[in-house]
């Protein structure tokens, strides 16, 4: 979330800082405030980077700013007056991954500054980043353009394993593409062709002389064949269709990996379904989003009686959506399709009224760790149950968006609500100390809070109570021999029965003191856990948690509680087996 507010306040951060170095008036000197500087490095060789971008982004923006510099032709920077608190500091350069000192990729670090403190030896260190090239052809050669290559890596949502784009282009005229930016690490590479590029074979062997196909000029007595439809298909490297045959390639700092597809065209699926509970005058339109690769698909052949035919598809995970054009309400029918090795018949869409989903948050605003709401910046979200809010976004039904904001009065609504089960989550600034949960959420009466609200047309009332006194853990990362573990990635996680809720979890990092605050944790049970190095976003694995788990420290947080712990990190590499 702080990584995002990064591009919104650069700006407003850079006049800020300029702003604050003047002196106040009046001829009074100004109170004393905190400076940073250090050198931006390559990694290996130690070279100075010119032209890096420092972001200096306060965790508490009520009580600080946001500040940026450029460092030299000997890649040094120096930001000048600070106000104290405790900051996010990033550093970008084109061409360049932020690296800790194990050489793995990272998001930053936290610096904690105090009234007039000096910070002088920061040393940062920038990695070439890796980059994907290389070229799309057909089967005959010829170049494929606009092609769509995507980079994808391992992850976690939802406690369950999914690819995650970490980079995509599409091929230019000659069939090239340069995916760049990559930090070093294991992808997956593929390639889906430009939705309207296919191929239907017009070889001899089913079309005859005459133009038509051979089944139609079969023989008296004899039974043509029809003759099969072919496309190109999304392809993994190193050139199969099937995902689960998809070979990982090992990118290292600097790398330019060279991935080549040719691309021949397959028998092609078709899924053959129906849309029913059509109103009068209204007609419906079929969108087919790949679940994989976050690509949209349209252009079903739709027949009078409801019925429709989507030819050319893939084998995958899809989610089929069909909305009503023309209703008088807006209507949606949404369900999941996994294409396996043969065509869908079948499908039976019905679409649904979408459901208004209103109500009203009331904020319990005293906390007691020192945190107010700001009304004006409360928002809400409602997260699919099931972890799949691809295709909840506004083309899904009636402009339907998965985000609210809350009125002065604490009123809010979601108009469209397509069926399904979400989770209401807080969003938006909840405080200055950031230690606002959502406390109880009842639907029509029922408490929704861990089952989720379920969505199946008509309205639904919400009665949300939020507090500002989530938990409070602070403390020390510490090594082996009790010293103190900067950037150390701590976390705390959810018992086992809520691991697969994204929004339970609490993430930080250590300052250059080792000392780390994770703000409004929920009630409830955990698992404090501190890595000096964490790939990626491995802790929402169940599996790569429970591995680890009796090196933690478990804690029972209760509301506006605030608990110390020291916890010893896990160092970088360790295997618990």
């Amino acid at each position: 979330m702080i990584r995002a507010l990064t591009l919104l306040s650069i700006f407003i951060g850079a006049v800020g800082a300029f702003a604050q170095s003047a002196p106040a008036g009046g001829g009074r000197s100004p109170a004393p405030k905190a400076a940073i500087a250090g050198i931006v490095t390559k990694d290996p060789g130690g070279e100075p980077v010119k032209k890096a971008l420092i972001e200096l982004i306060a965790e508490n923006q009520s009580e600080g700013g946001d500040y940026t510099a450029v460092s030299g032709a000997d890649g040094m920077f120096r930001i000048e007056h600070i106000a104290p608190g405790r900051y996010h500091l990033f550093v970008e350069r084109t061409g360049y991954i932020e690296i800790d000192k194990h050489r793995m990729h990272t998001d930053g670090r936290v610096v904690t500054l105090t009234t007039g403190q000096e910070i002088n030896d920061l040393a940062i260190r920038l990695q070439a980043a890796a980059v994907v090239t290389g070229r799309v052809t057909d089967e005959d050669g010829d170049p494929m353009p606009n092609a769509q290559v995507a980079v994808l890596r391992q992850t976690y949502a939802a406690g369950r394993s999914h690819r995650e784009q970490a980079g995509a282009e599409a091929t230019n005229d000659l069939g090239e593409f340069r995916v760049a930016g990559l930090a070093a690490g294991n992808y997956f590479v593929s390639v889906s062709p430009p939705p309207d590029f296919k191929s239907l074979i017009e070889a001899a062997s089913n079309i005859s002389s005459s133009g038509l196909p051979n089944a139609q000029s079969a023989a008296p007595g004899e039974k043509g064949e029809k003759p099969v439809a072919t496309s190109y298909q999304t392809t993994y490297y190193p050139g199969t269709r099937d995902r689960g045959q998809a070979a990982s390639i090992a990118l290292h700092a600097g790398d330019e990996f060279p991935v080549n597809f040719s691309l021949t065209p397959a028998p092609s699926l078709t899924i053959r379904g129906s849309v029913a509970n059509i109103p009068p005058r209204a007609s419906p339109a079929i969108m087919l989003q790949s679940r994989d690769f976050n690509l949209m698909l349209n252009g079903a052949e739709m027949h009078s009686d409801g019925s429709f035919i989507i030819r050319d598809v893939a084998p995958g995970a899809y989610t089929i959506t069909a909305t009503l054009e023309n209703s008088s309400v807006p209507m949606m029918a949404r369900q999941a399709l996994q294409v396996i090795a043969g065509d869908v018949d079948g499908l039976r869409l019905v679409p649904q009224t979408g459901a208004s989903v209103r109500g009203r948050l009331r904020i319990e605003s005293e906390s007691k760790n020192g945190g107010r709401f700001d009304s004006s910046q409360i928002f809400l979200t409602l997260r699919s149950a099931d972890g799949e809010d691809d295709g909840l976004g506004a083309f899904a039904m009636g402009g339907f968006s998965n985000i609210t904001h809350v009125g002065a009065d604490g009123s809010f609504e979601w108009k469209s609500v397509p069926p399904g089960r979400y989770f209401v989550q807080l969003a938006g600034d909840l405080g200055p100390s950031g230690d606002g949960f959502m406390k109880s959420v009842f639907a029509d009466g029922r408490d929704a809070g861990d089952s989720g609200i379920v969505v199946s047309g008509g309205a639904i009332s919400l009665d949300l109570v939020a507090s500002a006194s989530g938990a409070v853990a602070d403390g020390v990362s510490v090594n082996a021999k009790g010293e103190p573990v900067a950037n150390a990635v701590v976390v705390a996680v959810p018992e086992a029965r809520l691991r697969a809720r994204v929004d339970r979890y609490r993430k930080t990092v250590s300052d250059q003191n080792g000392h780390f605050i994770l703000h409004g944790l929920p009630p409830g049970d955990y698992t404090l856990l501190a890595w000096e190095s964490v790939d990626g976003e491995a802790y929402y694995n169940p599996e790569f948690v429970s591995a680890y788990e009796q090196q933690g420290k478990a804690l029972h947080a209760n509301e506006g509680q605030r608990a110390s712990v020291q916890l010893q990190t896990i160092p970088s590499g360790e295997d618990p087996r």
